[in-house]
């Protein structure tokens, strides 16, 4: 399932849909840090809506970090739309108007605790311990089943014989 999900994740799916993972309690308790988030692009978006956005912030690949947030507030100025979200969690607002050109889409759902996962899985080590060793370990259990098989085959011909 592990496997799967770092699969979605590093992939574009139909509709645009995007598969996050939470790394902040700001959302806490609704959305906990450590799950995953799918995120679906939307015509509307409204107060109450979670939407996930690019923050300020830029990662060490110079990328804008996203974030997710609820909508408090939503300004029309001459066709240009634009959101007040706050964190869950946090006591004040962003503090910043986010225009619509940088929303990635709303949360459709959330699901605790695999993105912990998901991420373990995106490191090498990780993928090793999570998808590798398993994978290995299922193959080693059908080699062992096969080769049963071949000797209960072998046995059973031998005593057809006598």
């Amino acid at each position: 399932m592990v496997a799967l999900v770092v699969a979605v994740s590093a992939f574009p799916a139909k509709g645009n849909i995007q598969i996050k993972v939470v790394e902040s309690g700001s959302m806490e308790p609704n959305i906990k840090t450590g799950a995953i988030v799918l995120i679906k692009p939307s015509a509307n978006y409204s107060v109450g809506d979670v939407i996930t956005f690019d923050g300020n912030f830029k990662d060490a690949k110079g990328k804008r970090v996203p974030i997710t947030h609820r909508i408090t507030e939503v300004k029309n100025e001459g066709g240009k739309i634009s959101y007040m979200t706050k964190g869950d969690a946090n006591e004040e607002a962003d503090g910043e108007f986010i225009p619509a050109s940088r929303v990635v889409g709303k949360v459709l759902f959330s699901v605790p605790y695999v993105g912990y996962a998901v991420e373990t899985a995106k490191k090498p080590y990780g993928f090793l311990a999570l998808v590798i060793i398993p994978a290995l370990l299922i193959i080693w259990s059908q080699i062992e089943n096969i080769w049963k098989e071949v000797k209960k085959m072998k046995t059973e011909k031998i005593h057809e014989n006598n």
